[in-house]
């Protein structure tokens, strides 16, 4: 009896051990969880490295075919002369009577080369009228050389153009969707020369911030070096953090960036409010803090209407005429609804937004409102207008 209680007790304390052990290794897993992370970002999300960048390429071109949509040649100069070099490479001999056709457009072709672009690879290009084209619909582009920055032909574009607009008119109506004198070409240039990087040979990497800031390049350094087991990254500005190539990963720098762009750091961000004054939008960051302040808002607002009333004389009147009368109806609105609102120290955002819409303020308002909070020294944060 006395073995069976003993034996009773000792299974129940390894049960409670094993439940314990249980507990413990969910709460490591979640914790090891990336979403356990909160508001980390992958460092991939939040930098540039060093050499992987696009190159803007861009042509001068012709595209035929147009549905009597093109330039006019009589007044687009350019697209005449451009139509009659043309021609001419070919063998085609041209007169000025000759050239009078509305299905030419001279056009502009831009492209963004990717990084590491090869030879025989193809890339998206965009194509829009230089001239007076009406639109572009049904073209096809002509063989085009895109020019770097250099001055070097780094692609070639031709074919089909995909227009999303249209436009169609009548005698009295017209009607216009999207932009019909622009379009692409899905994988319309063809890389003939190839941007010359080697990644691979690189002692240094520059990890550049998208959003440049003393914490979050120390907490990228300290995220990475917590990876690598090396002090290897160090933060030489807030715009750029220098990672160097360990032992480890010598001469597979391609190894080294897949396994630090995958780390998580939580990005911090300084206390701004954006403003664009155009649309009436305003961003606030969550960081935005004000001091103690008392803010009223009101305006004196005149509203005068005006309405015409008909008079006339009444039945069987022997005398007067059918006339109009002006009546005018004037309000005003001083504003008397309006309160005065106290914002104690150290607000939240959404204690600022909650008392601003307290006093019925729209955006317009908000605006001056907050530049006025700002000159006076209350509020916490950056202004930028956009």
């Amino acid at each position: 009896m006395i073995s069976n209680k003993i034996w009773g007790r000792r299974t129940l304390a390894g049960t409670m051990r094993l439940a314990a052990a249980a507990v413990a290794a969910f709460v490591a897993m979640s914790v090891c969880l990336p979403g356990a992370a909160g508001a980390a970002s992958r460092i991939k999300d939040i930098v540039d490295f060093e050499g992987i960048r696009e190159n803007q390429l861009v042509g001068y071109g012709l595209v035929v075919g147009l549905n009597g949509t093109g330039d006019s040649l009589a007044k687009g100069h350019f697209t005449k002369e451009s139509l009659r070099s043309m021609l001419n490479r070919l063998g085609v001999q041209t007169t000025d009577s000759g050239l009078d056709s509305d299905n030419v457009a001279a056009v502009m072709v831009t492209a963004n080369m990717p990084p590491f672009a090869r030879q025989g690879s193809r890339i998206d290009v965009t194509v829009s009228a230089l001239g007076d084209a009406k639109s572009l619909l049904g073209g096809t582009l002509l063989v085009t050389p895109m020019l770097g920055a250099d001055g070097e032909v780094y692609a070639v574009a031709q074919g089909q153009l995909a227009v999303g607009g249209f436009s169609a008119q009548g005698a009295a109506e017209t009607v216009t969707k999207g932009v019909p004198t622009s379009g692409r070409i899905a994988n319309g240039a063809i890389v003939e020369r190839e941007v010359a990087f080697e990644i691979g040979d690189m002692d240094v990497v520059k990890v550049s911030l998208k959003n440049p800031d003393f914490t979050t390049a120390r907490r990228i350094s300290q995220a990475i070096n917590a990876f690598l087991g090396v002090p290897a990254a160090r933060p030489s500005d807030p715009k750029t953090v220098q990672l160097h190539v360990p032992d480890a990963y010598r001469d597979n720098v391609v190894n080294l960036l897949t396994d630090v762009e995958q780390l998580r750091v939580e990005p911090d961000q300084m206390a701004r409010v954006l403003i664009d004054e155009q649309s009436g939008t305003i961003v606030m960051g969550e960081n935005v803090r004000i001091s103690t302040v008392a803010i009223a808002q009101g305006s004196l607002t005149i509203r005068i209407t005006e309405t015409q009333q008909v008079s006339q004389p009444g039945p069987f009147a022997e005398v007067g005429t059918t006339t109009t009368v002006d009546r005018t109806d004037i309000q005003v609105d001083e504003g008397q609804d309006k309160r005065l609102t106290v914002f104690n120290e150290g607000v939240t955002l959404q204690d600022l937004v909650n008392g601003l819409n307290a006093l019925g303020i729209g955006p317009r308002d908000l605006i001056t409102i907050l530049q006025a909070i700002k000159a006076a020294g209350a509020l916490q944060a950056e202004i930028q207008v956009m």
